[in-house]
């Protein structure tokens, strides 16, 4: 076997490796390291908002599974281990499935100097114990296929911390307020929508007092309130450059342009208590990001046990398709000038659609094997590794289960669409009938 190879390094193949190779091929594009890349602008937009923390964003998307899982208290049947839901490279090592996974590594590096890992940061010196630190990373996850989903995306991710000491300090002058963002002039850019307690259902850690857990999660929410409007603020200018009439957050006329905010109980194995927060954008109710109080077993593993903290995480692709307005996740990974010679450093604008090319619509039924251990995920893997970025979207229109043989029948309608140049029929048939095959080969199907 010749093992798999990521980013220049081999690692060992066995039973548990499904990492395909036009997924290995996106390990190295390092869109967050393009300056005029919509997701790039994102990350540098969000790294200034945070300008006490350290900024990472080249670590490799190779983790283990104890990084990925393990060290942050997934439970050892959690669904995300699963074959069908992450990519392996092999059974202790895998394409990191969220930001997260880089937690406790770079919490450690902290305490213990780790000189190596620390001068990684791109501003080690404003953080230089990791005690605050930023990850905006690519994170890799089977998935459906659709405009807003792609099995390569980007995340950051957010810790921050402070010893007992310093809150009891801060506590005392309650002027104190989130230093990590830009000041809230007049305070009001968020209208917020919060009425989740802390309780039996969202609880504190019993090794954090009542005192600790205000303050955190009171910093917590501000850091991104503040971070969310910002953001939004400037998607809004940027929609808005050429019109006459500013139109409000929630997409009605008027002079009130503060965003709507609310916050929802969540559950997170490595937070508690943990929250989403949503913001309400063009009518639409977003959700923006997970976050919550960090579990202390992360933090005394690490060994920072006199300190407690917070953290975030959320999808690049998200807001950015809101920034930018782009319609379509695959355009990210585009090298068609007429889409990244849209777009420069440092500046937001609306993105200006090209020629729509039209959609070819094939689909696809089969019989699924009564033995055979079948997961949706792997439909859209195959189909994505035989189409490629000609895949617009897949999804199930019938499925039944013959009352006397048992066998469940579905139906899958694959939509064929390139995003810069029109397809021919004959082509797309090529391509169904390889897509057709390899179902019937790899996950042995019954064609209708």
């Amino acid at each position: 076997n010749a093992g798999v190879r990521v980013m220049g390094l081999l690692y060992p193949a066995d039973e548990w490796t499904n990492a395909t190779p036009a997924i290995l091929e996106k390990t190295g594009r390092n869109l967050l390291h393009k300056p005029s890349h919509p997701l790039a602008i994102l990350k540098d937009i969000i790294f200034k908002e945070f300008p006490t923390f350290a900024h990472y964003d080249a670590l490799s998307p190779v983790v283990s599974t104890f990084q990925n899982f393990d060290s942050l208290g997934f439970a050892k049947d959690h669904p995300g281990r699963s074959k069908t839901d992450t990519y392996y490279v092999n059974e202790k090592t895998l394409l990191r499935t969220h930001t997260s996974a880089h937690q406790l590594q770079l919490l450690a590096a902290g305490a213990q100097k780790d000189a190596g890992l620390l001068g990684q940061a791109k501003n080690g010196d404003k953080a230089a114990r990791n005690e605050r630190f930023l990850v905006a990373a690519d994170v890799y996850r089977r998935d459906e296929i659709d405009s807003s989903h792609y099995p390569v995306f980007h995340q950051m991710e957010g810790v921050c911390t402070f010893s007992r000491n310093e809150i009891q300090m801060m506590m005392m002058d309650r002027s104190a307020t989130a230093d990590n963002g830009p000041a809230d002039q007049g305070g009001n850019a968020a209208r917020l929508t919060d009425t989740t307690v802390i309780g039996d259902s969202n609880p504190k850690q019993t090794e954090h007092t009542a005192d600790e857990v205000a303050f955190l999660v009171e910093h917590m929410k501000q850091s991104m309130n503040r971070m969310v409007v910002q953001i939004l603020t400037r998607a809004m200018a940027a929609k808005n450059s050429g019109d006459k009439q500013t139109t409000s957050s929630d997409g009605n006329s008027g002079n009130d342009t503060r965003f709507p905010v609310r916050w929802i109980d969540a559950y997170f194995p490595f937070t508690s208590p943990s929250w989403e927060m949503e913001v309400l954008y063009q009518g639409e109710w977003l959700e923006i990001c997970g976050c919550g109080v960090m579990k202390q077993e992360i933090l005394d593993t690490a060994g920072m046990t006199d300190r407690v903290g917070w953290a975030f995480g959320f999808g690049l692709e998200r807001l950015a398709m809101l920034l930018f307005g782009i319609p379509d996740i695959r355009l990210f990974w585009s090298t068609d000038p007429r889409f990244t010679d849209q777009f420069q450093a440092d500046k937001i604008n609306t993105f200006r659609s090209f020629s729509r090319h039209p959609v070819c619509t094939k689909d696809i039924s089969f019989w699924i094997p009564n033995t055979a251990e079948f997961h949706e995920n792997d439909v859209m893997d195959l189909v994505r590794e035989t189409a490629g970025d000609l895949v617009e979207g897949v999804k199930l229109i019938d499925s039944f289960t013959h009352p006397k043989t048992g066998k469940e029948s579905r139906c899958y309608r694959i939509n064929y669409c390139s995003m810069d140049r029109n397809v021919t029929n004959e082509e797309i048939n090529g391509i169904q009938d390889k897509v057709r095959d390899r179902m019937v080969r790899q996950l042995k199907v019954t064609l209708r």
